[in-house]
């Protein structure tokens, strides 16, 4: 670690955060365990949280304190498709007891309670390793229990609640930590604070992370390839949303996505692309719009703190989808109602623009009904000139002067 290598003398891990996965935290968790200098934990400030895998690193800390107006807790493991392993334990369960929900195999129930049991075993070896509320840990983890900073102080599960980093290392000085197979006492009064801010790939990541930004840059893969497939070599679609469909991929592994609603999605984007290419008058449309509609609400899993897409971004989409439906219906109806013409009567009187100059029954080319026609005319015109259709002759129109 970099304050390692600096010569620190205890590293103060300023937390923040809604969780992650959990093969991350450990590697977090295993590293605080192993560091050869003390970890002192602060969830600041003000309005933070260490919730779901923060809950463990928190738990890990050779010092744990809050900042006020914090919380702490929600740790019940849930997996990346969204389903929560088992129903939280309700009051008056047993203690070590988790409740009981209907499973659709015998396999999958196994498999949850491995992994509920797991994580329950793994917070209690923390509590017990730093001398901090076990039952309470097991409560956070069965039942998604959470505490406010108060609370936490007064139940044991952190050491004090501090303002910030000054008055954390302020009220941490004196005590004594347990480091490896020896007791260390912090010495921490006046010592001088450095910074190491997260680096770029790490802001990034973070940034690419965050449900709403994740989800935007699935719809823009998504969309940047629709207009690739109904404009091919244009490139730039293609290009641009195939970056934006890995980017936001990668980030959604990293998401517990309901897989469920990003199908919803899949399925909506398809019906109004095909909406688009072969008009139905709607019913495509329609349906495509609902489907995605409930799809955005559904991707991600709303039970889990801070990974919610943001309502305003889905309404705001789903009402310019609805525009861009309504656009069509209205264009596809108004060219229904247009009176259709055929033959050369219906080219006569036909206006036009000429691509190049056209000298006295000369033959040029011009831009009529937004196809290029080979024309001729009585009189010499430069390029740009408006024309008239006289008549068609085959494939060569007659034009005049507008």
């Amino acid at each position: 670690m970099r304050a390692t290598r600096d010569g620190a003398v205890v590293i103060v891990l300023r937390m923040d955060t809604p969780g992650g996965l959990a093969e991350s935290m450990r590697q977090i968790v295993a590293g605080m365990l192993a560091s050869r200098i003390p970890v002192l934990v602060l969830v600041a400030p003000s309005g933070a949280r260490a919730a779901s895998a923060g809950t463990y690193i928190l738990y890990a800390g050779h010092i744990a304190a809050m900042a006020p107006a914090t919380h702490v807790g929600a740790a019940t493991p849930v997996p990346v498709g969204g389903r929560t392993p088992l129903r939280p334990a309700a009051p008056g369960d047993a203690p070590g007891t988790a409740g009981s929900a209907p499973k659709p195999r015998a396999e999958e129930d196994a498999e949850s309670a491995k992994i509920l049991n797991d994580a329950v075993a793994y917070l209690r070896s923390l509590a017990q390793l730093r001398g901090r509320n076990a039952a309470w840990a097991e409560q956070a983890v069965r039942g998604a229990a959470t505490l406010t900073a108060t609370e936490a102080a007064r139940q044991g599960v952190i050491d004090f609640v501090a303002d910030d980093v000054p008055d954390l290392l302020a009220k941490a000085d004196g005590r004594e930590v347990r480091l490896g197979d020896r007791r260390l006492t912090l010495h921490l009064r006046g010592i001088a604070v450095r910074d190491y801010p997260p680096d770029a790939r790490t802001r990034f990541l973070g940034i690419i992370t965050n449900p709403t930004v994740a989800y935007l840059l699935l719809l823009a893969g998504l969309y940047g390839l629709v207009l690739e497939a109904l404009h091919p070599g244009a490139l730039l679609p293609g290009i641009g949303g195939g970056i934006c469909l890995l980017v936001g991929m990668y980030a959604l592994q990293l998401l517990p996505v309901n897989y469920a609603g990003l199908a919803l999605m899949g399925l909506g984007l398809g019906l109004l692309a095909a909406e688009a290419i072969n008009p139905t008058v709607g019913a495509l449309g329609v349906g495509g719009l609902v489907a995605f509609a409930v799809g955005s609400v559904m991707l991600m899993d709303s039970a889990v703190p801070g990974y919610r897409v943001n309502l305003g971004v889905i309404a705001g989409i789903a009402v310019a989808a609805a525009a861009s439906l309504a656009w069509i219906v209205w264009m596809v109806l108004r060219t229904r109602r247009t009176r259709q013409g055929v033959a050369d009567p219906a080219m006569a009187a036909d206006l036009g623009v000429l691509l190049e100059p056209v000298g006295a029954t000369g033959d040029a080319w011009a831009m009529v009904r937004g196809e290029r026609w080979q024309v001729r005319c009585a009189t010499a015109l430069p390029a740009g000139a408006s024309v008239r259709v006289v008549r068609r002759e085959g494939l060569l129109l007659w034009v005049e002067p507008a």
